[in-house]
């Protein structure tokens, strides 16, 4: 099974008003590794990172369960984790340490580059959490099949897009990204939450959390079918709740 997914960075630049391309991934099951660096003449890493100030061997990522060490083979550089659901938190991964274990569930690593640091993302969305009331002494403990943080930007982008339908069932309208950016704006950490941003939470939702499946031509559907099925999927498991809502601002009544 595959627990750590990393997003290999772009492979040609591109203008932000450009159709984004399908990501590049690499899965990893447990006991799997992926190195990642310039690599050697005529061979080129997993993770090929391409910059000369970049080692051609700089480290390795490897996954452990839900979670995963990192590895930096460079004799200088430091290398930085961060978390992409935290405000600024990040941990630094010292030159020749070996095997540093990661906790986040959404990190981005960057490594010093002669231009533009270089840069990569990685997924541990199998991050397992204790059931309420649950007895650890009591045996093994249920998997859940969705394995969603309620601390995380990502649920709060859920819990956005499911609101109208939670309020009222008999809601059909299921917010675009510009109201859902306008309803999340107030809270804390989520000031600077951009449209860009938004839809990424929202590919992962579909694609790595709830594993949505697309049609045969690749797609969703009409416009906005992406949202509905996240919707639609959430409310039917109870992945969202009305006791959930009391994370969002006050609505504000119109």
């Amino acid at each position: 099974m595959t627990t750590v997914i990393v997003q290999l960075p772009d492979a040609v630049a591109r203008r932000s008003d450009a159709p984004r391309p399908e990501p590049r991934l690499v899965r990893l099951s447990p006991g799997q590794s992926a190195r990642f660096g310039r690599g050697e003449p005529g061979g080129r890493p997993p993770i090929a990172l391409n910059d000369p100030a970049v080692s051609r061997c700089a480290g390795q990522v490897t996954a452990v369960e839900d979670y995963w060490r990192l590895c930096n083979y460079s004799a200088a550089a430091t290398y930085v984790v961060e978390n992409l659901e935290g405000a600024g938190e990040h941990i630094r991964v010292a030159p020749g340490r070996i095997g540093a274990p990661v906790p986040f569930e959404l990190s981005r690593v960057i490594l010093p580059a002669a231009e533009t640091p270089m840069e990569f993302k990685v997924f541990a969305p199998q991050h397992a959490y204790a059931e309420p009331e649950c007895d650890p002494l009591a045996g093994e403990p249920t998997t859940s099949p969705f394995s969603l943080n309620p601390t995380s930007k990502y649920f709060l982008v859920l819990l956005a897009l499911c609101e109208p339908r939670l309020r009222s069932p008999s809601s059909a309208a299921v917010p675009g990204v510009g109201e859902v950016l306008e309803r999340l704006r107030p809270l804390p950490g989520c000031q600077d939450l951009t449209r860009s941003a938004l839809n990424y939470h929202i590919d992962y939702l579909a694609d790595t959390k709830l594993r949505l499946r697309d049609g045969p031509d690749g797609s969703y559907g009409e416009a906005g079918g992406k949202r509905e099925r996240l919707v639609s999927l959430a409310l039917r498991f109870n992945l969202v709740r009305e006791e959930h809502l009391a994370l969002l601002p006050p609505a504000v009544r119109r």
